[in-house]
Order: C-alpha cells, then sequence, then structure tokens
C-alpha cells in the first residue's frame, strides 16, 4: 500500500477559537459596518483574511526570538539576515523594513516622479496605493488569460511582453520609473510567473533600459510552480530557482510576513550600490537605521531562519498542497474559482458565485459577509472596493476580476479545517439564487479604501 501524505511538522501550542452563534455574528458584523477588517479576531472561527503575519513560527524562529541582537546598530542579528539575503538571492546589497509596504514606500520615495507610469502584472493594493499616491500611474500588463478563471494556463501571472513592450515604446524613457513582476501574482489569484517569462521580461527591460524590480512577498510559492510545472526545472531545488529568478532582476522588495513566514518584518534587496545609498537616506528618515530599519533583532534572526524554511521543497510542498486541497473541495461541490489554485489562497469567481448582485453593489464584498455570517470565517474582497476609484473621475473601478479570497496562513489550520470552509460556501452557493443586493458605501477614505470603509445594506 502506497503510505498517504502527511504534513512534515507536528503541533507543539495550540490556540484556542471560540464557536460563535449565528445572531452573534449578526450583531458584530453590522456593528463593523460590514467591514470584516472591523472585527474583532475574537469575533471570528477561522481567519482567512490574510495570510500576512499569520503563520505559525517554528521551534528554530522562536529560538531565534531569544538570540536576537538589539544592538542599535551593527546587530549581528541584522548580519544573519543580511549573509542569508545575499547567500540565498544573490543581491549584494540590502535594507530591512518593517513591512512590504514600507519597503515599497522607500524604493518608490528613490524612483518614482509626478506623471511617472509604472508597468507591471496586476500591482497589489499597498504597490498601487504608493504609486498613485506619488500621482503617478500602474499599468496592468498581465497576459488575458488571467481574466478567464475556468480556463487553464500554468502561470496566469505572466506579464503580456506586447503590452509591456507597447508601454514602453509609448511613454518616454525617464517616465517610466521601474517595472514590476509581482511573485506569485495576488490580484490574479495568486498565480506564479514562469522562468521563461521572468528571463524575457527581464531581457526587454534591459533593452530599454528600464529598472527591473521585484515585488518577492511569495517568491518561494513561485520557484515551487517553477519546479512543478515548467519544463527543465524539476530536477533543481528551490533555491537554485530561486537563484536563477533574482539573477534576472535589479532588486527587490519583499514583504517577508509571506514566505518568511515571520509576523513582521521586510526588507528592499538591491543589486546597485548608487540605487542603495539613495535609498538608505529614505530608509533612516522613515524606518530607522539602516542596520535594523524598524526590526528589533530579534525579528531580523526570525526572518532569517524563515527564509530558510520558506525555501524548503516539504514545507511548500504541505503549503500550497493544502491550498490545492481547498481549491479541489470547493470544486466538487460545482463553486467557480480561479484555476488552477495559487500559491497562498483559493480566489472565489463573486461574478460567477451571486450573478444576481449588482456590481454597483460590490459582489465579492456580499459574499464575503454571507460567509461570515454562515460560519464564522473571515475572507477578503479583491475586487471593486480594492481597485478603488480612478483617482482622476473619483468613479469607481470595476476590475474584470471580482475575486473572494480565501487566504490561508502557513502552517496554522488542518485540513478539516478546510473542510469546513467549503462546507461553508456550498450552503451558501445552494442558496445563491435568493440573494440579490449587496452593499453601498457610507464612508471610505480617499485612497485604499477597503481597509476601512464602512458600508450598510443597499
Amino acid at each position: 500500500m502506497e503510505l498517504p501524505y502527511a504534513e512534515p511538522y507536528k503541533i507543539k501550542v495550540v490556540e484556542p477559537i471560540y464557536r460563535s452563534s449565528a445572531k452573534e455574528r449578526e450583531q458584530w458584523i453590522k456593528k463593523a459596518r460590514y467591514n470584516l477588517f472591523n472585527l474583532q479576531s475574537d469575533q471570528v472561527f477561522i481567519d482567512l483574511l490574510t495570510d500576512s503575519g499569520t503563520g505559525a513560527m517554528s521551534q528554530y524562529q522562536w529560538s531565534e526570538i531569544m538570540l536576537g541582537d538589539e544592538s542599535y546598530a551593527g546587530s549581528l542579528s541584522f548580519l544573519k539576515l543580511k549573509n542569508t539575503i545575499t547567500d540565498l538571492l544573490g543581491m549584494p546589497y540590502f535594507l530591512p523594513t518593517h513591512q512590504g509596504r514600507a519597503a515599497e514606500n522607500v524604493l518608490f520615495s528613490t524612483l518614482i516622479k509626478e506623471n511617472d507610469v509604472v508597468p507591471g502584472n496586476s500591482h497589489f493594493d499597498t504597490t498601487k496605493g504608493h504609486i498613485e499616491y506619488r500621482r503617478a500611474r500602474a499599468v496592468d500588463c498581465t497576459i488575458d488569460e488571467a481574466c478567464h478563471t475556468s480556463q487553464f494556463h500554468p502561470f496566469k501571472g505572466n506579464i503580456d511582453l506586447e503590452k509591456l513592450e507597447a508601454v514602453f515604446k509609448n511613454n518616454p524613457k525617464e517616465n517610466i520609473s521601474l517595472c514590476i513582476i509581482t511573485v506569485t501574482c495576488n490580484t490574479s489569484g495568486g498565480q506564479p510567473v514562469s522562468m521563461e517569462n521572468i528571463r524575457d521580461v527581464s531581457a526587454l527591460c534591459k533593452r530599454y533600459g528600464i529598472l527591473c524590480i521585484f515585488d518577492a512577498a511569495r517568491f518561494a510559492e513561485n520557484a515551487y510552480f517553477i519546479k512543478t510545472r515548467e519544463k527543465g526545472y524539476e530536477n533543481k531545488t528551490i533555491r537554485e530557482i530561486v537563484k536563477e529568478m533574482f539573477s534576472y532582476v535589479d532588486g527587490a522588495t519583499m514583504s517577508s510576513k509571506k514566505d518568511a513566514i515571520v509576523n513582521i518584518g521586510g526588507f528592499i534587496a538591491l543589486r546597485d550600490k548608487a540605487l542603495f545609498d539613495k535609498a538608505s537616506v529614505f530608509n533612516i528618515m522613515y524606518e530607522g537605521y539602516l542596520t535594523y530599519g524598524g526590526l528589533a533583532g530579534r525579528d531580523l534572526g526570525a526572518l532569517a531562519q524563515g527564509l530558510m524554511e520558506g525555501t524548503e521543497f516539504d514545507y511548500l510542498e504541505a503549503r500550497i498542497g493544502q491550498v490545492a486541497y481547498l481549491g479541489e473541495k470547493l470544486r466538487s461541490y460545482g463553486i467557480p474559482i480561479q484555476e488552477p489554485t495559487g500559491g497562498h489562497a483559493v480566489f472565489v469567481d463573486a461574478k460567477k458565485f451571486l450573478p444576481n448582485v449588482p456590481k454597483e453593489e460590490f459582489q465579492a464584498q456580499t459574499l464575503a459577509v454571507e460567509l461570515y455570517l454562515e460560519a464564522g470565517v473571515r475572507s477578503v474582497e479583491i475586487g471593486t472596493l480594492l481597485a478603488d476609484r480612478n483617482p482622476i473621475t473619483r468613479e469607481n473601478r470595476y476590475p474584470v476580476l471580482e475575486l473572494l479570497r480565501l487566504a490561508i496562513p502557513r502552517r496554522v489550520y488542518t485540513n478539516n479545517h478546510m473542510d469546513y470552509i467549503a462546507a461553508a460556501l456550498a450552503n451558501i452557493w445552494e442558496r445563491r439564487e435568493s440573494i440579490t443586493r449587496g452593499f453601498k458605501i457610507v464612508s471610505e477614505a480617499p485612497i485604499m479604501r477597503h481597509f476601512t470603509i464602512e458600508l450598510e445594506r443597499a
């Protein structure tokens, strides 16, 4: 008999979670103004709001917490992380930051000016927010296949080279700050980018003299997909693939709260000393001295250890396998999702799930509220609320994809939890025809509104 799969870890500490009643959830979500970010954590049974900073650290990472060197300058924990990044990514220059959006703030303060254009593959919310805050423009160059959730493509995060070159041709070089490759591409469904595409985008950027930068929050998951889906990489290790991925870019920003499996942390990795020196000025202004960058020494050490654990094949197989398990469960119930499943989350196609809810009433947010009311599961909308308003016309932007993201924390939940989530969505799927109204906005922030928006029933 072939042995069944088993996770390559065992559980040492557990955290109790509260099973609420439907009546309690109705009261709580109403008080939260139908914004799931406003819920208290003890009002949530299974929390899929994000995979960022929500993972379970290993005993080795907790050991690093105790070994942290809290020196203001020249911390040994900093040197440990610097050496890890240099060895793993091949990047000689590195700046720590307290999280990914801080890394974006520092690098974009260095590179982006008003009226610039920043092409890439489906920029995520903070990335687009930082770009538009500087009165620049993010241009999505993702391949068209990413917009068809039922169509199979192994690398739906890929950049369309024709779209990208059109941006390069139609804009002055001095107004193109950089090209961003997001690995994996969160907004299109946690979809990976192939090594071939990374290589081709890099070559095109070099031909036009444009900086090529990774948003590397989930680079290890991307490497796993290259190993398992791209011909020629099946016999390479994850770290060999990672090293090649980063050899094609000029630098990277990273939220280490994802693939480094820590609760806080981020960094900028760069190849060019002159760019590093410019970014260092902003890092000191916004984050702290160059050898701590807004982090305690213990966090730097845990981050270094997490980068090594996050690039182990057995860990990635278990992590991505759990996401695939949930995706398969949902498919078995007939629920429409972005296919194939991505690395960190399952993305439900809210347009197909709730076709009777007008797009102006936020289909994905409506589905998110329904899932919470049904089962106490907190998820997040990746749709019109996240897409925000057009900064010029102030009209809502309606993206092609209106998705509900079920982001799975790393090493936190069991497959029994996945079964529970799938059953909850199946119950809603059975009564989907009766859901005809969504929500309207009561108040919103001028940028990145989805974090603090207040809604009421339409």
